[in-house]
């Protein structure tokens, strides 16, 4: 009797301890565990078009876009693809003189993530406003005395987040031609005469970012490199991330641009940014050096809302802010505090209206989809060794859009809903176009959970010529008829 006595209380702590884990949030296994390694078959991804990738990006490295490229693609907190092309390093000048032991592009390569390096400031920026320094329609000039002027009392944090303050979109001056210590160039930038008046159009803007590195500096009484290296890139496990890389890195790192202008030579393991460069590597808009893998880190930290392997970053509070548009009345400059939103331009398929990223100027570029729970990063030293050389906007589209047909052309109910997703940009005349493509998926469906494999190939044949005359009636674009095709194609391989 003594012992029941016991074990009854014992049982029922038991029973009440998991009664309360079991009514918790389960993290999931890429907040507790980390990006991991898998094959895309778990994560449900075709792994046709993320192979076809490759013959993309070398076709682009025939063709001079850039000289190398690092992918990395993952879903779910599982790593689906990551693969080097090229070379890191190639170049000894801009007439293209090849170098005698040219190094080669590996997936650790080490790239200067150029404008991307906003994202970081961003985010140390919503650690603070985390912390209760300020609210994000406070004016700037409540925090920095240089903004307490007539023409720019008015500009807040926020329109400096969102590229909306009426700054400039650069200093009016090279800054590495004017004397004077950091600080000095720091007052010069921030003395800059406005564009616009506060809150009249967007413009985007390294001025708003290198003033909002000061915010940092000022109230943390820290250098931001410092600041995001104690509170963002220790914190994340971020080992290859950094300002201003030590000189025994240089062979890991991608080279970038000859410089003869600023008399820099070939810009190899130094900030490319001559703004940046002049500020001693370390500034808001431009800085930071990262990895494919890291930057992946970043990344998944910000799907998670915040948190990564149990290392809270932000609040989910600060990231569902970040990822607002804040600027409706810029009709296509969708942006969140510090990214991009919903640009197809570079995000393709995958851009929707809380699909989030950004691009930087040496090639690089970041793409995460909340909703698909999907990252694709391509880096590239596109400006080695000259900045004049083809956009890589098209391999940056190309790696979305394959990244969105391996997802989408699964089966046939993610195919309904890419078309879900393009009847709510509007890309169809009318509902009757979906509803119509829809229907003729679902019969799809049907077939392929029967096993029917030459039903499934007979209607999906239907589906093509569907979306054809759409096409030929204009209810539908031509990318959108090929967007449609290639997922259709993609999928129809599969039951051959």
């Amino acid at each position: 009797m003594e012992l029941r006595r016991r074990i009854i209380p014992i049982m029922y702590a038991f029973v009440l301890v998991f009664t309360m884990l079991s009514v918790q949030p389960q993290a999931t296994q890429a907040e507790i565990l980390g990006l991991q390694p898998d094959s895309p078959e778990n994560v449900e991804m075709l792994q046709q078009p993320l192979d076809d990738l490759d013959g993309e990006i070398e076709e682009a490295i025939s063709e001079k876009v850039m000289p190398g490229a690092v992918v990395l693609i993952a879903r779910d907190g599982k790593v689906v693809k990551h693969d080097a092309y090229g070379y890191a390093a190639r170049y000894v000048d801009d007439d293209f003189t090849e170098m005698d032991e040219p190094i080669e592009m590996h997936e650790d390569t080490i790239f200067d993530m150029a404008s991307i390096s906003k994202l970081f400031t961003a985010v140390a920026v919503m650690q603070l406003w985390d912390q209760g320094h300020f609210d994000l329609d406070d004016v700037v000039a409540d925090y920095l005395p240089e903004y307490d002027t007539e023409e720019k009392e008015e500009i807040t944090i926020k329109q400096l987040l969102t590229h909306t303050s009426g700054e400039k979109a650069g200093p009016s001056q090279p800054l590495y031609d004017i004397e004077g210590t950091r600080a000095d160039l720091l007052d010069f930038t921030m003395a800059e005469p406005l564009l616009n008046e506060p809150g009249a159009e967007y413009v985007y803007s390294d001025i708003n970012y290198i003033t909002l590195g000061v915010l940092i500096e000022r109230l943390t009484g820290e250098r931001q490199d410092a600041y995001v290296e104690e509170n963002i890139i220790e914190p994340l496990g971020m080992g290859d991330t950094m300002y201003n890389p030590s000189e025994d890195l240089k062979s890991r790192i991608a080279a970038t641009e000859e410089q003869p202008w600023a008399d820099r030579g070939l810009v190899w393991g130094s900030v490319h940014d001559e703004k940046a460069w002049a500020l001693d590597g370390v500034a808001g808009h431009a800085g930071v050096f990262s990895s494919a893998s890291d930057m992946a880190v970043f990344l998944q930290m910000l799907l998670n809302e915040g948190s990564y392997q149990e290392v809270d970053i932000l609040s989910d509070e600060a990231f569902n802010l970040m990822n607002i548009n804040w600027n409706t009345d810029y009709p296509g400059q969708d942006h969140g505090l510090g990214w991009d939103l919903n640009q197809d331009w570079y995000m393709d398929v995958l851009a929707e209206e809380n699909t989030f990223g950004h691009t930087g100027y040496t090639g690089t570029s970041v793409v995460a989809s909340p909703d698909l729970d999907t990252m694709a990063i391509l880096l590239t030293n596109r400006v080695h060794p000259t900045r004049e050389t083809v956009s890589t906007n098209s391999i940056r589209k190309k790696t979305s859009s394959l990244t969105a047909n391996a997802i989408y052309a699964w089966d046939a109910k993610n195919m309904q809903r890419l078309v879900e997703s393009l009847n709510k940009k509007e890309e169809f005349k009318d509902e009757t176009v979906a509803r119509s493509l829809s229907l003729h998926l679902k019969a799809v469906e049907h077939y392929e959970n029967t096993g029917h494999s030459e039903k499934v190939r007979k209607h999906l044949a239907g589906f093509n010529s569907l979306i054809e005359y759409h096409l030929e009636n204009e209810a539908i674009s031509e990318e959108v008829y090929e967007t449609l095709l290639s997922h259709s194609d993609y999928l129809v391989n599969q039951w051959k």
